[in-house]
């Protein structure tokens, strides 16, 4: 008896073992594809947080880096982005990763293709899609933006200068730029209402000398104490540092390039995105679109955030900030509704009705009123809140 039950075990033992490797079988013969803007050694700024995001959901879902095909420095040309899909098609890879909006025209080709209808097309930022194999993804980054302006304006408000910049990549050209320069004056005019955000535009998302120049022209000509950024790279934040004023970063926490100036960054943690969208196609891929979709995180479920609030921050900065964010998170208020937000003594926030105008005289959403469609924040915003200059 003892014999047989000894047997029996081996039995089991071995079958357990089989499954397993019939489980991690399946699992390593998934690739995973991604085509980024900047380079994959990138220590900080855009595509390192999206980098950072796809190795970290691998490794959550024990997936190995042999199983990750990159091709980095692709510009937004069609034709480059297109042979970057077909190379990575070719290694057989059954989700690609796009991350600037720029690939939308490629991606949204490549998965019309007949010989690429079983790969899934995800594509960062931008708005096109189809009902099989092409999603985009996003989140409001603008809620994020909006607690950085709060650090900002408490800033500008103790040096007792109301003068922000703001290097953007572009502005009114793209809603995702001007819903990001909006939130973040609104933010700092939540602390301090004088505060006035002068506009640097780049016309480009990563040129790190254009950056730096941008940063260095709004300090030089409008005296702006506290640096703010749409484009890819720590680059004016570093002149923040340089200059002996303060910034707030963009995409991951710039402390460690910038730390006399860095007071907080919006941050994005991509891995909460490129988890779901690896399991669902790892899962079944026929069902990605019914699983993901179109995808847009917020706050509440951790895809966007605020790094790490720096002792460079003024008195309050911290209580002022967790404060707003307890209202996203709970849904009770957002950034471009008819209320604007009041802080009493303690730092504590209380929304009031108050009209949400335009830089022109214009009202946008009248005291009390429901928020901006999303729709609006997404596609179509081309306009700048009171208080915001384009210069």
């Amino acid at each position: 008896m003892k014999k047989f039950i000894c047997v029996m075990l081996l039995v089991v033992m071995a079958l357990s073992l089989t499954a397993c490797g019939k489980k991690e079988s399946a699992n390593s013969d998934f690739k995973v594809g991604a085509i980024y803007i900047n380079s994959q050694n990138d220590t900080a700024g855009y595509t390192y947080a999206h980098h950072h995001g796809i190795t970290e959901a691998m490794k959550q879902l024990g997936l190995s880096e042999s199983q990750l095909f990159i091709i980095d420095n692709v510009p937004e040309d069609d034709t480059e982005v297109g042979n970057a899909i077909d190379t990575l098609a070719g290694k057989g890879c059954n989700i690609i990763f796009g991350i600037s909006f720029g690939y939308i025209n490629a991606f949204n080709e490549a998965a019309s293709k007949p010989e690429y209808k079983d790969i899934i097309f995800s594509h960062a930022t931008g708005y096109l899609s189809n009902d099989t194999n092409f999603n985009n993804y996003f989140g409001r980054i603008y809620q994020a933006r909006y607690l950085s302006g709060i650090a900002a304006g408490l800033k500008a408000k103790e040096l007792g200068n109301p003068n922000l910049g703001y290097v953007a990549a572009w502005g009114l050209e793209y809603a995702e730029t001007c819903s990001g320069i909006n939130a973040f004056a609104l933010g700092a005019q939540s602390v301090y209402p004088e505060a006035i955000v002068h506009v640097k535009e780049i016309y480009t998302w990563g040129d790190e000398a254009l950056e730096r120049q941008a940063a260095q022209s709004l300090i030089d000509t409008y005296d702006c104490c506290v640096i703010a950024q749409h484009c890819d790279s720590p680059q004016p934040q570093l002149v923040a540092n340089d200059n002996g004023i303060f910034g707030c970063g963009y995409n991951s926490d710039m402390a460690n390039e910038a730390p006399k100036a860095h007071l907080v960054a919006p941050i994005w943690n991509w891995s909460v995105y490129y988890k779901l969208a690896m399991e669902s196609a790892m899962t079944d891929h026929t069902k990605f679109m019914e699983t993901v979709g179109i995808y847009y995180g917020d706050l509440k479920d951790g895809l966007i955030d605020i790094s790490t609030i720096t002792d460079n921050c003024a008195e309050g900065t911290t209580e002022a900030i967790e404060s707003a964010k307890a209202l996203m998170v709970a849904g009770t208020w957002d950034v471009f509704s008819g209320q604007r937000l009041s802080f009493d003594s303690a730092w504590k926030a209380t929304p009031v009705d108050a009209d949400l105008m335009d830089n022109a005289g214009a009202v946008i959403v009248p005291a009390g009123g429901a928020s901006v469609d999303d729709g609006v924040i997404t596609g179509s915003m081309n306009y700048y809140v009171a208080g915001v200059i384009q210069e």
